[in-house]
């Protein structure tokens, strides 16, 4: 059976749920028409790495305004995995994954290494439950988690094959962070995706290059700027072959995303 996996390179609107939440629906609907079984969106996707805005901006994994993500992954079938701050029942604010799932069950996970620059908004979580997308077991990341190469050993300790990081990585710190996830690839057998922002969020500019590589850790396929786009990896019999999709509707921001 085939395996389609895929990295939501985007961009947000500070702040605007809702509007995200229909700019993450535009890009789930054309993952779906390429078959794609797991979107993964960046870190803080539905309100852009926006750390001044986020206890203001809390996400309920139940609320309807996030109805339409739930009702596409049930109809695709695809596994939808979206990022957003979310209370925990102390009052806490964590960096959380939510996957929306094609049984329409919604699975959150929660950031486990908050970043130093995070600490004052967020307060680390325990992480979650690893997803199931046909015969892979995934494991998600948000960012810092795979800055902590134990992280990453226990996904693969867990069982598994996937290794999905949703993330927020500037220029500066890109080839380190990308190197650290190819040797996960290679280390521990899964196959890593890391899904980055397109431009500029929370003043930090993104650097991009959203990828995915196989078990060996060979690219697969990675953008190679900073345009919204799709980076989408299909196995198939054993053998992993990757496309970049670009996306030229209006992006989110409201420019006009051209070509990579």
């Amino acid at each position: 059976m085939s395996l389609i996996i895929a990295a939501a390179q985007s961009a947000s609107v500070p702040g605007d749920v809702p509007r995200n939440v229909a700019h993450h629906l535009q890009i789930a609907t054309v993952a779906a028409e390429h078959g794609v079984q797991l979107l993964v969106f960046p870190e803080l996707s539905l309100t852009g790495y926006e750390l001044t805005l986020a206890r203001s901006k809390v996400v309920r994994p139940d609320s309807s305004d996030l109805d339409p993500l739930r009702h596409l992954a049930t109809r695709a079938p695809m596994t939808v995995v979206v990022c957003a701050p979310v209370l925990n029942e102390k009052g806490q604010l964590h960096i959380a994954a939510l996957a929306f799932c094609p049984d329409g069950s919604v699975l959150t996970y929660t950031k486990q290494h908050v970043h130093q620059s995070e600490e004052a908004v967020f307060t680390s979580g325990p992480g979650g439950p690893a997803l199931r997308v046909e015969d892979a077991t995934v494991a998600l990341a948000i960012c810092a988690d795979a800055a902590h190469p134990e992280h990453a050993a226990s996904a693969a300790a867990g069982g598994a094959n996937v290794y999905a990081a949703g993330v927020m990585i500037d220029e500066k710190g890109y080839a380190r962070k990308a190197a650290l996830l190819q040797t996960y690839a290679r280390e521990h057998r899964m196959a890593v995706l890391m899904a980055n922002y397109s431009g500029v969020t929370g003043g930090e500019v993104s650097a991009g290059r959203s990828a995915i590589w196989s078990e060996d850790g060979q690219l697969v396929a990675a953008s190679t700027g900073t345009e919204e786009a799709l980076v989408i990896g299909t196995k198939q019999h054993g053998a992993w072959n990757g496309i970049v999709s670009p996306l030229s509707f209006p992006s989110a921001t409201g420019s006009q995303v051209g070509p990579l």
